[in-house]
């Protein structure tokens, strides 16, 4: 039963994002959120870095040096994206995750017509893709909205921006839905709770109650999926609509009752509240409790649960990094950092550098809880460690890098074996970006190296790691080399 688990069709690949990536924010493109996260290092609290009240906001409009904001500039992908994408194909990817910055598209998010400039440059790098042997996996949002549907509308809580959303969805299916088999309608959907001005543009202080305009947006964010999935049906039959997490797979830190409610409870809020609407087509039974005890009173549209009834997505994506505990009694836990999230140490768990918890083991038992919950396809898009690369010699002895995704990949091949069903596996990230939650170059993920540093300055040369020809035959094997 060990040989040949992976099915022959099975997508190996990596991914990245736009707003990480790209660079050229200036060039026939408009501000996004993304063009607004400042570099910081470690020693600031993620509550600081994820804040966005209206003063913060005025002063990063106001701020005209440029160089505080790393993506910006991003690894120059805009221009590099030909050599980039070659480089992921000799690996042997048979899939290639990107985003479509909407800003490119429609720099103000409400614009009446698109703009043809970021269309060309997107009819050249999906071409490039395709032509190189690969599938692209496009997400359509990823942590980049317009600033103006900001600004201009209050963010995701405004039921206007389905209809932005939707002719930007509508425009780029009319142009790639030939070559584009597979889309992701928002990364991280979970991060209305996380990550919220990124993912939803809602400023801490707009309003009088906050956790309602998160909840509120994040609706409106499963209705515009629901309406993209319907929309890309129309175009192809085949089409394939996923949704996304960013999958918090939480333990009890003890086998006390009171404990395993806790860690239940986190899976609820951080998944399932996220995932049943989109798969399953309804909101979850907890949901109402949830609502009536922090007094949110969300505006659901008659229309709106039969539209999720009838237009589930295709499949569930979802980004594993790390498993996390929760406990009722939280004062003798220590906390760490994470995907997202702060959380606490697991005693049981080695950790990277950021702290971030290594559990190759967690990622079959999510494989099999989401299965066993869902019985639709999964795919694993983001999955892999930030380092500290060190390149000496012109090489890029990354062994820690190897071992994580080797670990994980073994329990994959468990969690095949299990039943599962898996369409495929995109590493984060295929090339070094810039991180997505600290905006700094210094926390790596990538197979090829670019060299760039936290200051913006070197040649931006490519240059391939150990790990490349590690990912690259296994790719070959078929994960049979593992």
């Amino acid at each position: 039963m060990k040989n040949n688990i992976f099915p022959k069709d099975f997508l190996w690949g990596g991914a990245i994002a736009a707003c990480q990536s790209e660079g050229s924010w200036n060039i026939n493109k408009g501000l996004s959120v993304a063009d607004l996260a400042i570099k910081y290092d470690k020693t600031v609290s993620r509550y600081e870095r994820k804040l966005v009240t209206q003063k913060k906001l005025d002063n990063l409009l106001k701020e005209t040096d440029t160089k505080k904001f790393p993506k910006r500039f991003g690894i120059d992908f805009y221009n590099y994206f030909e050599q980039d994408i070659k480089m992921c194909a000799d690996m042997g990817f048979k899939v290639f995750r990107l985003s479509i910055a909407w800003t490119r598209i429609f720099p103000n998010g409400d614009e009446m017509h698109p703009n043809e400039h970021g269309l060309n440059f997107y009819d050249k790098v999906i071409n490039s893709i395709v032509q190189n042997g690969m599938q692209p996996l496009v997400t359509i949002n990823h942590f980049d909205m317009p600033v103006n549907l900001v600004t201009k509308y209050g963010g995701w809580k405004n039921r206007k921006l389905i209809d932005f959303y939707l002719k930007f969805a509508e425009v780029i299916f009319n142009r790639y839905h030939k070559q584009v088999k597979y889309w992701i309608s928002f990364n991280e959907i979970n991060g209305a709770r996380f990550n919220v001005f990124y993912s939803t543009g809602l400023v801490k202080d707009s309003s009088d109650n906050h956790l309602q305009d998160c909840y509120q947006a994040a609706h409106h964010q499963f209705i515009a999926t629901a309406l993209a999935r319907k929309k890309i049906h129309e175009y192809r039959n085949d089409a394939m609509m996923g949704c996304m997490v960013a999958k918090f797979t939480t333990y009890p830190a003890t086998c006390k009752p009171e404990d395993v409610i806790e860690a239940q409870e986190n899976e609820r809020l951080d998944n399932f509240y996220f995932i049943d609407p989109l798969i399953r087509g309804k909101y979850p039974s907890y949901a109402k409790r949830f609502w009536k005890e922090n007094n949110i009173n969300l505006n659901i549209l008659k229309g709106d649960l039969q539209l999720l009834e009838q237009n589930p997505c295709d499949y569930l994506a979802f980004s594993y990094y790390m498993s996390s505990i929760s406990a009722a009694n939280k004062e003798n836990l220590e906390e760490t950092e994470g995907n997202l999230k702060s959380t606490f140490k697991n005693p049981h768990l080695k950790a990277s550098e950021w702290g971030w918890q290594i559990d190759p083991i967690g990622l079959r038992y999510t494989l099999n809880q989401l299965y066993d919950r869902y019985q639709t396809p999964l795919f694993i898009v983001e999955n892999g460690i930030g380092a500290e690369d060190d390149f000496v010699n012109g090489k890029i002895e990354d062994d820690y890098r190897i071992e994580y995704l080797k670990t994980h990949i073994e329990q994959i091949k468990e969690a095949i074996l299990d039943g599962v069903e898996l369409l495929g596996y995109t590493t984060w990230s295929s090339i070094d970006i810039i991180s997505s939650g600290t905006s700094e170059m210094r926390k790596r993920y990538g197979f090829i190296y670019v060299d760039l540093n936290d200051s913006g300055k070197g040649t931006l040369g490519r240059y391939p790691k150990k790990s490349y020809y590690w990912y690259k035959d296994l790719i070959l094997n078929n994960g049979d080399n593992n």
